[in-house]
């Protein structure tokens, strides 16, 4: 399922990024593209950030930033940016993150069929540390496709 949604098109590699909020913005851009979110869908993860912190951040080098899907989600969708120097995201010992996961889904029942794919490849240590240290598409792209 992963391979459908993570396509070469919705998958970014940069050196650096200034702060977590452009890393935020970069892992959005395919979706914007895609019309998969509205620009509403951002504002929302920001404001959620704003009042309960960096809750988004599941694991040590690892973001997952979304909102709900009457905040801007239009279609389902992931997208991945990974930032080989790492970002801060304020989340003590789960920083810096080197890997945003954005999703975005229209239901609920999509959203737990699209956590539940994620869930497999981070509940792999061996694939999750893979996914960290990779520093080009085809290394990410190996990754999902547990090759």
């Amino acid at each position: 399922m992963l391979t459908q949604w993570l396509t070469p098109q919705h998958i970014r590699v940069v050196e650096q990024v200034s702060d977590w909020q452009e890393a935020v913005r970069l892992s959005a851009e395919p979706l914007l593209a895609a019309g998969a979110i509205s620009p509403a869908y951002l504002d929302a993860i920001f404001t959620s950030h704003a009042e309960l912190g960096p809750y988004y951040v599941l694991a040590p080098g690892l973001a997952m930033p979304h909102a709900r899907p009457e905040q801007g989600a239009r279609k389902n969708g992931l997208s991945l940016l990974h930032v080989k120097n790492g970002v801060s995201f304020q989340a003590d010992e789960n920083d810096p993150v080197y890997v945003v996961i954005m999703l975005c889904a229209v239901s609920g029942d999509d959203h737990i069929q699209m956590i539940t794919a994620l869930a497999d490849l981070f509940s792999d240590e061996s694939r999750l540390q893979q996914l960290l240290s990779a520093s080009t598409l085809s290394a990410i792209e190996a990754v999902i496709e547990n090759k």
